[in-house]
């Protein structure tokens, strides 16, 4: 049923004892589509991404990665189809501090057994630290630990890229630099993309879903 889309999910609800943060969502991504969704702090957003990246278990609805429904899937496989079909970017990098930029964006392909560090090179050349391989979480900038965190998430050549808020810590410029590399990056491998931010003008001119009331609009 989810084999036409990158990312499917239908009839999401995730309720708190006092209030319904979601009720009977659903949404679509086809392979290389953008999306963004816009909502202010509070509205559910890093719920729904969470959600949608199999981080959060669905209190309802059926989620689909491609062909895969994640639904019907126990933890092990779940994370290990996550590290395949998903690419996750955050506000905060998350990178390893006792790791230098090379070795953090191997780190999924060290997960997997599967080290390609002709791979990663290439992609922190792609993010403009081609030069700066060896240089730990401490030296680099806020941005630069951004970039490194997008080339992490695009080395397993993920079929969607989820991100929460990722350029949320960065000031303008920064900003649109890891934006666009996340862009880029992502609709050259064919990934969909969903990013979920309050910064209208980070996406102005991208598809829109607004999240109001527990709802895509």
């Amino acid at each position: 049923m989810g084999g036409m889309w990158a990312l499917r999910a239908e009839g999401l609800t995730h309720r708190y004892p006092e209030v319904v943060l979601f009720a009977d969502l659903g949404l679509e991504l086809a392979p290389g589509e953008v999306r963004a969704v816009l909502g202010p702090s509070g509205s559910g957003k890093t719920t729904l991404v969470h959600l949608l990246a199999g981080i959060l278990p669905l209190q309802a609805g059926r989620l689909w990665w491609g062909e895969d429904e994640v639904t019907r899937l126990g933890e092990e496989a779940l994370a290990r189809l996550r590290r395949e079909r998903v690419g996750l970017v955050f506000q905060h990098h998350y990178l390893l501090d006792e790791l230098t930029a090379l070795e953090n964006v191997l780190v999924p392909g060290m997960i997997q057994g599967r080290p390609d560090p002709a791979r990663a090179r290439k992609l922190l050349e792609r993010v403009g630290l081609g030069r700066s391989p060896h240089l730990r979480p401490e030296a680099l900038s806020g941005g630069e630990r951004q970039r490194v965190a997008v080339a992490r998430a695009l080395y397993p050549r993920p079929r969607v890229v989820l991100a929460d808020e990722p350029t949320g810590a960065l000031d303008r410029a920064n900003a649109r630099t890891v934006r666009d590399l996340l862009l880029e990056l992502a609709q050259e491998s064919g990934a969909a993309v969903l990013l979920a931010t309050h910064d209208e003008a980070l996406v102005k001119g991208w598809p829109v879903w607004r999240l109001e009331d527990g709802r895509l609009r």
